[in-house]
């Protein structure tokens, strides 16, 4: 199948001191990605970092995820699913975050699922057709 996963899953995992390769071990049976816009996020996590230390483990962190996860770009094709989730959950009175519904059209348009932190699960859970593997 495949998983894309979601930055709040990640921001989680350095929460809680765990390591990002204990995350790639638990699915190691499907191929993982990280949306561009997920990119984006954490790089911002570097910028906002309390110390330059911080920001150094942060960015050092985040460079060996980028040596084993592609970062896909956001295409035409994801756009168009893009556009379709924004439909379905504006028809449905659901207003899901504009980066975690690019997240959702990155993954529905591969057929992937999204790993996400509980915390983010229920909006996630109103996409229609999307597989939500809440961070365990």
């Amino acid at each position: 199948m495949g998983l894309i996963i979601d930055s709040s899953a990640i921001v989680t995992l350095e929460r809680e001191g765990r390591e990002w390769t204990e995350l790639l071990s638990a699915h190691a049976n499907e191929p993982v990605a990280l949306p561009a816009i997920v990119w984006a996020e954490l790089l911002v996590g570097v910028r906002l970092a309390k110390s330059v230390r911080v920001a150094a483990q942060r960015r050092a962190k985040l460079e060996q995820l980028r040596l084993h996860l592609p970062i896909l770009d956001f295409t035409a094709k994801i756009a168009e699913v893009y556009a379709d989730i924004f439909s379905e959950c504006s028809r449905s009175g659901t207003m899901v975050p504009q980066n975690d519904m690019a997240v959702a059209a990155t993954a529905r348009s591969l057929g992937y699922g999204v790993l996400v932190s509980k915390r983010d699960e229920k909006h996630f859970r109103s996409v229609k057709k999307l597989r939500v593997v809440p961070l365990s």
